[in-house]
């Protein structure tokens, strides 16, 4: 019986503790000033597969290609960054990423495409600058 009152007690405790912090996030969120430029983060490791590099090189050229003007007046802005460099944890944190990523952050809304990154940069290189466009056309 007093095992029950104590793993209730403890349970209580983390449903409650739980509940707080995802408030705190959400406020965080809101706070977030909306900006008009599209900025598109690869997060990766110092050490990359050929997968990897292809995920990077695919929407690297598929953003030149697409979007030569915007890229030059700076209103879309491709950033690769090194996870394993500790200068990089905050905007890793910043943009909500904990291991290799590929996200578009733009008019208060943060897209993650890395699923589908890696399943078609090397496979099907259009199929990804195909996501991209619509990716970003979309926060456009």
């Amino acid at each position: 019986m007093k095992r029950i009152v104590f793993f209730s007690l403890i349970l209580t405790f983390l449903v409650s503790s739980m509940s707080c912090e995802a408030q705190n996030k959400k406020a965080t969120k809101a706070k977030t000033a909306v900006s008009d430029k599209i900025e598109v983060f690869y997060f990766h490791y110092t050490r990359r597969c050929i997968t990897c590099n292809a995920v990077e090189n695919v929407t690297k050229e598929a953003i030149a290609e697409m979007y030569p003007t915007q890229t030059k007046k700076g209103q879309i802005i491709f950033t690769s960054i090194n996870l394993d460099n500790k200068e990089n944890e905050a905007i890793a944190k910043k943009c909500q990423s904990e291991g290799q990523s590929l996200l578009f952050i733009g008019k208060g809304k943060r897209i993650d495409l890395t699923d589908k990154g890696f399943m078609y940069a090397k496979s099907s290189p259009d199929k990804l600058k195909a996501e991209v466009k619509k990716t970003i056309d979309a926060l456009l």
